[in-house]
């Protein structure tokens, strides 16, 4: 039984990988679960630029279509439900270090090290870390874990503190034109 729902789940994501690649977005998990007599398939997908509202939107039609030209889902109902990667998934692949560069990462390597820094590089073989001023390659062969960590706080990087300051200042101008 096991072995027919990763096949499922192989075949579901290969179905959808063009179709969702021409809307700039790639499928992250697709996980199918039983629910009394139909079944929840849950697709997530992610972008280079993050997922919208209207993203999801967009995929959850497509991938509804896609699905319906298909008999990958066979005849028993299921509910679907298309969301974004979301913060709380581990990065496994080059992609997801690539597009979470400036954010604060937890990792466990392999050997049981565990080092919080901000991602500053990436590359297909390795990421850099930003680890309390210090740069830090981390190849992703060694790579145990990784987390985005949710920053209520961010530290904004320079850029954005120099166009922060600009419309600070911009602010107080048109105060002083009142």
């Amino acid at each position: 039984m096991a072995r027919q729902q990763d096949a499922v789940r192989d075949q579901i994501e290969q179905e959808l990988a063009a179709p969702l690649s021409a809307l700039g977005l790639d499928v992250e998990a697709v996980e199918l679960t039983p629910a009394g007599k139909r079944r929840i398939l849950r697709i997530a997908v992610d972008g280079d630029d993050g997922v919208t509202l209207d993203d999801v939107a967009d995929a959850t039609r497509t991938v509804s279509q896609v699905l319906d030209e298909s008999d990958v889902m066979g005849e028993q109902p299921y509910t679907l439900e298309v969301t974004s990667r979301g913060v709380d998934r581990p990065l496994t692949l080059p992609r997801h270090w690539r597009r979470n560069t400036s954010r604060l990462v937890k990792v466990t390597t392999s050997d049981g090290q565990t080092v919080t820094g901000r991602i500053v590089d990436s590359s297909a073989e390795a990421a850099t870390l930003d680890v309390d001023g210090a740069r830090h390659e981390i190849a992703y062969a060694d790579v145990a874990k990784a987390l985005v960590q949710v920053e209520l706080n961010r530290r904004l990087d320079p850029e954005d503190e120099a166009a922060d300051e600009t419309d600070d200042q911009t602010d107080d101008e048109d105060e002083d034109d009142s």
